[in-house]
């Protein structure tokens, strides 16, 4: 980068860090399309290629006065955009597995609000089970099945080998189909979904 566009760069951040909409504003249509296009090569989806884009442009301005950029602005901005394309590939990946999973049991779909409540239900029992049990075996099983990270993700994550983020998540599970019994057929469409 050159000394004048990094010299432009601090200026606008600055004004930025001082609530200037214009400094935004610029900053936006500089980068918007790119970031669009970018997002684009993760998603394969332009209507929500445009919406992560938004989304990170939106927690940009609300975190103005608190974000730490270390190389430019542009190497900042592409990073967020790539994080929240593969998190929203993530996402997508859950919610195929999950319609799998419906399309299997079609008797879970017959009605949505008795299946949201006894969501709402075993999520609030699950995070109950979890607090019982050692806060390293919680902590792999939130991670993968939660997080949706692999255990090599974990093990790095967490500086240990990829051997023990198993045998933790094992562990944590063996518990949980102990405690949540009474919740047996959402559990194992859970661990369907997530295991």
């Amino acid at each position: 980068m050159s000394e004048l566009l990094a010299s432009y760069e601090r200026i606008l951040l600055e004004k930025l860090k001082n609530d200037d909409q214009a400094a935004f504003t610029i900053i936006f249509t500089k980068y918007y399309q790119d970031l669009v296009r970018f997002s684009f090569s993760f998603t394969r989806d332009s209507d929500a290629s445009e919406e992560i884009v938004q989304e990170v442009f939106l927690k940009f301005w609300e975190n103005r006065n608190s974000f730490v950029i270390h190389n430019s602005l542009k190497s900042f901005l592409l990073k967020a955009v790539q994080n929240r394309s593969i998190d929203s590939l993530r996402h997508v990946h859950v919610t195929h597995k999950y319609a799998a999973v419906i399309l299997e049991h079609p008797d879970l779909s017959e009605n949505d609000t008795e299946n949201y409540i006894l969501h709402s239900e075993l999520e609030a029992n699950l995070n109950h089970a979890l607090e019982k049990i050692p806060a390293q075996y919680a902590e792999a099983f939130r991670m993968s099945r939660i997080e949706t990270l692999s255990y090599l993700e974990i093990s790095q994550k967490l500086g240990i080998s990829v051997r023990t983020v198993e045998v933790r998540i094992s562990k944590a599970l063996s518990f949980l189909r102990q405690e949540l019994k009474d919740f047996l057929l959402i559990v194992i469409l859970y661990f369907q979904l997530f295991y």
